[in-house]
């Protein structure tokens, strides 16, 4: 069993560059293909999980039927306080369980490498310290969180759909970007509204700001996912300045 369980959803949306990535840092994965019918395990093992993303919503368990264990699991995580990293659907999951609110068809549509804006309340997050106050990350989705859980600590926002990321407890988050995704992987998005080759144009001129940027913050969670695994230590968020504690409400935090 590998020490990092990784939920597949859709055929390309597998865990790419954020895979190799903790693999680098020492991880081992155990990559689940759950939208091939492979199965999910009963009971949350491993030191942490990463929930990625595919084209349903969180609950669409007449076209995904395995998404209630995904959803079970993701309970645990939270539950435990196991290191969780949700992209895109993923995110959308994780504000789901914990009590938030994602909406369908909702908004502008984002495609693409886009300015992401960091958050004030980032300085003070575990993985998104002191990240520049704006980081491009590619987009590709209709769906989005409407309503934080409550508690959750919002860290990044656009004006098309302001719950970029967030994080819920101390060890668990949500994006709605995808961190993992290299310039060629929209060479197969169906081309719905946007030109293909300016959005993979704008990706690879964005790639040598954005790659050292979401390859810290990787870092940054495999170094958690480190600390559970050899010491099960109060959550590291807790050790920071100006952390919030769990369950606590925080500025600029939206409840359901």
């Amino acid at each position: 069993m590998g020490d990092v369980l990784v939920v597949q959803n859709s055929r390309s949306g597998g865990p790419s560059r954020v895979g190799a990535w903790l693999a680098e840092a020492g991880h081992e994965l155990d990559i689940v293909l759950a939208h091939e019918g492979a199965p999910l395990p009963d009971r949350l093992g491993h030191d942490a999980m990463i929930m990625l993303g595919g084209g349903y919503l969180p609950g669409d368990d007449a076209r995904a039927p395995w998404l209630a264990d995904a959803r079970r699991l993701v309970g645990q995580a939270l539950a435990r306080s196991v290191p969780l990293l949700g992209i895109c659907l993923g995110g959308q999951m994780i504000a789901e369980v914990a009590g938030g609110e994602v909406t369908g068809d909702t908004g502008a549509p984002e495609n693409g490498s886009l300015p992401v804006t960091i958050r004030p309340e980032a300085a003070a997050d575990p993985l998104f310290h002191g990240l520049p106050p704006a980081v491009p990350a590619v987009e590709h989705h209709k769906d989005a969180v409407t309503g934080l859980p409550p508690g959750a600590v919002w860290l990044a926002e656009t004006a098309a759909c302001p719950y970029q990321a967030f994080r819920v407890g101390e060890r668990a988050w949500g994006v709605q970007f995808h961190p993992e995704v290299l310039p060629a992987r929209i060479r197969e998005w169906q081309a719905d509204g946007f030109d293909p080759d300016e959005v993979y144009a704008r990706a690879v001129a964005d790639e040598p700001v954005s790659t050292p940027i979401w390859h810290e913050v990787t870092r940054r969670f495999a170094a958690l996912v480190t600390e559970h695994a050899t010491s099960g230590a109060q959550p590291a968020g807790a050790q920071l300045s100006g952390a919030q504690p769990a369950g606590a409400q925080p500025a600029g935090a939206q409840p359901a």
